[in-house]
C-alpha cells in the first residue's frame, strides 16, 4: 500500500520568596505580560482568587515553549485554600441565583465588552504561553467573546416547557434552576475558549464558576480572571463567582471529589477522563467531559481536490496538531491517493514553522518537551513495524543563536502506517504496536494514511477507533452524504460534509461520543446541563384525582 501512497486569600498571607528568584525576562514577554496587568517583577504571581488574590501552595513554572523562557512561577493552593475558596463559591453561587437571568445576562454583556477591548492582548498571551500561531490565539480569545454573545441571549431563554396533564385542573411545567457550583478543568491547548464556553452558560444559568486551568497555561487564565474580576466588582457581585485555583493534581483531585461542587466539566486526555468521570460518579455528582479525538478525513475521487487538500492542512497541522479537533487520519479513495498525497506532501514542505508571534508563521511549538518525547516514539513505532514516513518524522531545530533555539519544534509528519489487513503477517508485540498508532490519539502533527476502495469500507475505518469527535467527508455527490450522515453513517458527535474536522462554530453544541466522554458544550442544547430540572405537577382544581386512573378512597 505503501507504493501506492508514494506516488479570602489576601496577599499579606503570602511570604513572597527572596529577591534572588526574581524573573528576567524578555522585552516581547514584558510587553505582553505588562498589557494584561500581569506583575513582570518580583518572585511569584499569586494564582488563587476567590475575592481576593493569594494562594501559598508550591509554585507552579510557566514556560514559553517557542523559547524554553520562564514566564513566571505561579503560586498555587494548598488543601485549606481550596476548601476556602470553595466555600465562598457556594456563597456566592447563593447571591447569583437570586439575579433575574436577564440581569445575568447585562453582566455577560458587560464580560464580552471588557474581553473584547482585549482580544489582541489576551491573543498574544496565549501564543506565548500556550505556543499556536498569533491569529490562532486571537481567534480563540475571539470565541469567547462570541459565547458570551450567545449566552447574553440565552439568558432571556432558558425556559421549561409546559406538559398536557391527563388530570382536569391539572398542570405540569418542567422547570430549570441554577445548579450551584461548577468547576472547570481546562486544557492547555485552549486556556481560554474551554473555560469562556462553560463559564458563560453557567454564568447565564445562576451558577458561581471555580476554574482549575492547566498547570502548564496559569498566566492565561490569571489575566481572563483579572478582566473578569473587574467586571464583577463594578456590579457589585462578589468575586468567587467566577474563582480561580491555580495548582496541580492535588487541586485538581480536591475539586473533583467535593461534594459541594455540583458539576465538573472536565476537557483533556481520555486516561484522565476516566478518573475524573468515575470520581465524580463515585459521589453522584454530574460530569461533563470532552476527551480525546482521533479525527478522520475521507476524500473521495468526486470531491473537489483543492478545497479537500487546504482543509486536510490546516486541520493536520494546524496549532502543531494540538487540537482536540485536529485531523490525525486521512483515508483517501486509491484512485486519487498517489496524487493527494504528493500535493499534500509539496504543501507541508512550504509551511513556515517559527516563532507564534511572528505573522508569517503558520506552525508553532509543541507545548511541552514532553509532547516532543511523544511526537519521537509516535514516530519510532511506525517505522519500527515497517511503516513509511512521507515527510518530516524529526525535530525541527534552530540556530543556537536563534532565541528560539531552546523551542519545542517538530516537522508536522505524513506517515503510511500498515494497515489491519498486513496485521496477520505481524507478531504479537506488532500487532500490538499497530493498534496504539491507529487507535491511540497523538498529540502532535503526525497524520496518518491509508486507502480504501468503497465508501462503505472508509466509513467503517472511520467508526473503528474507540474515540468519537469530529470528522468529514469530502465529496460533491449528495448519495454519499446522506450516507455519512445517516445512522450508517459516521459515529462521531461532529460530522462533517466538505469542511475540514477543526473548527468548530459555538452556535451548535461541541463534543463527541464514545470515549470521548459524551460531552456537549458550547452551543445547542448544552445550556441544559448546566441546570437541574423539576417536573412540578400543579393542581388548581378543586379535585384530587390520581394519576393513571388509580382509585383510591379517601380519608
Amino acid at each position: 500500500m505503501a507504493a501506492i501512497l508514494r506516488g479570602p486569600l489576601g496577599l499579606q498571607s503570602r511570604r513572597w520568596r527572596a529577591s534572588s528568584a526574581r524573573r528576567h525576562l524578555s522585552s516581547r514577554a514584558s510587553a505582553i505580560l505588562s498589557a494584561l496587568d500581569i506583575p513582570t517583577s518580583g518572585s511569584e504571581i499569586p494564582g488563587v482568587f476567590n475575592g481576593t488574590w493569594g494562594g501559598s501552595g508550591e509554585p507552579l513554572k510557566s514556560v514559553c515553549p517557542s523559547t524554553g523562557e520562564v514566564l513566571a512561577r505561579v503560586s498555587t493552593a494548598t488543601p485549606e485554600e481550596l476548601e476556602r475558596t470553595i466555600e465562598l463559591s457556594r456563597e456566592a453561587y447563593k447571591t447569583l441565583r437570586a439575579i433575574p437571568g436577564p440581569r445575568r445576562g447585562e453582566i455577560l454583556r458587560q464580560i464580552r465588552e471588557a474581553l473584547a477591548s482585549k482580544v489582541d492582548d489576551l491573543g498574544a498571551l496565549v501564543s506565548l504561553e500556550m505556543g499556536k500561531i498569533r491569529t490562532e490565539g486571537k481567534g480563540e480569545v475571539q470565541e469567547f467573546v462570541d459565547i458570551c454573545d450567545y449566552a447574553v441571549g440565552l439568558s432571556r431563554m432558558m425556559n421549561g416547557r409546559v406538559v398536557p396533564s391527563e388530570r382536569p385542573g391539572h398542570s405540569i411545567l418542567e422547570m430549570p434552576n441554577p445548579l450551584g457550583v461548577v468547576g472547570v478543568l481546562s486544557a492547555f491547548n485552549f486556556p481560554v475558549a474551554v473555560y469562556g464556553w462553560n463559564l458563560s452558560l453557567s454564568f447565564a444559568a445562576g451558577n458561581a464558576t471555580l476554574w482549575k486551568p492547566s498547570p502548564t497555561t496559569p498566566l492565561s487564565a490569571i489575566a481572563v480572571t483579572k478582566i473578569i474580576a473587574g467586571v464583577l466588582e463594578k456590579n457589585g457581585l462578589p468575586g468567587a463567582a467566577a474563582g480561580l485555583l491555580c495548582g496541580d493534581v492535588p487541586v485538581g483531585e480536591g475539586l473533583v471529589g467535593s461534594k459541594l461542587v455540583d458539576m465538573v466539566s472536565f476537557t483533556g486526555s481520555e486516561r484522565v477522563g476516566r478518573i475524573v468521570g468515575k470520581n465524580v460518579q463515585d459521589r453522584f455528582g454530574k460530569s461533563l467531559l470532552e476527551l480525546g479525538g482521533n479525527n478522520a478525513a475521507i476524500v473521495m475521487p468526486d470531491a473537489d481536490l483543492d478545497l479537500a487538500l487546504s482543509a486536510v492542512l490546516f486541520g493536520a497541522v494546524g496549532t502543531a496538531g494540538q487540537r482536540c479537533t485536529s485531523t490525525r487520519r486521512l483515508y483517501l479513495h486509491r484512485s486519487i491517493a498517489p496524487q493527494f498525497v504528493q500535493r499534500l506532501t509539496d504543501a507541508y514542505g512550504r509551511v513556515p514553522i517559527g516563532d507564534p508571534l511572528d505573522s508569517q508563521t503558520l506552525v508553532g511549538p509543541l507545548h511541552t518537551k514532553n509532547a516532543v518525547a511523544v511526537y519521537k516514539e509516535s514516530i519510532a513505532i511506525i517505522r519500527a513495524i515497517g511503516g513509511e514516513i512521507v515527510t518530516g518524522g524529526e525535530t525541527h531545530a534552530h540556530p543556537a543563536t536563534s532565541h528560539l533555539h531552546g523551542g519545542n519544534f517538530v516537522l508536522p509528519t505524513i506517515a503510511i502506517p500498515p494497515t489491519a489487513s498486513t496485521a496477520k503477517t505481524m507478531s504479537d508485540e506488532g500487532r500490538a504496536a499497530l493498534e496504539k498508532i491507529w487507535t491511540e490519539e497523538t498529540f502532535a502533527p503526525v497524520l496518518k494514511v491509508a486507502v480504501f476502495d468503497e465508501l462503505e469500507e472508509a466509513i467503517e475505518l472511520n467508526n473503528s477507533v474507540p474515540q468519537g469527535l469530529s470528522s468529514t467527508l469530502w465529496s460533491t455527490d449528495v448519495r454519499n452524504l446522506g450516507k455519512w450522515i445517516g445512522p450508517g453513517g459516521s459515529d462521531c458527535g461532529i460530522v462533517n460534509f466538505n469542511v475540514g474536522t477543526s473548527g468548530a462554530e459555538i452556535g451548535a453544541a461541541f463534543g463527541g461520543n464514545k470515549s470521548t466522554g459524551w460531552g456537549r458544550e458550547s452551543g445547542g442544547d448544552a445550556w441544559k446541563q448546566y441546570v437541574r430540572w423539576s417536573a412540578c405537577t400543579i393542581n388548581f382544581s378543586k379535585e384530587a384525582p390520581l394519576a393513571q386512573g388509580v382509585v383510591f378512597p379517601s380519608a
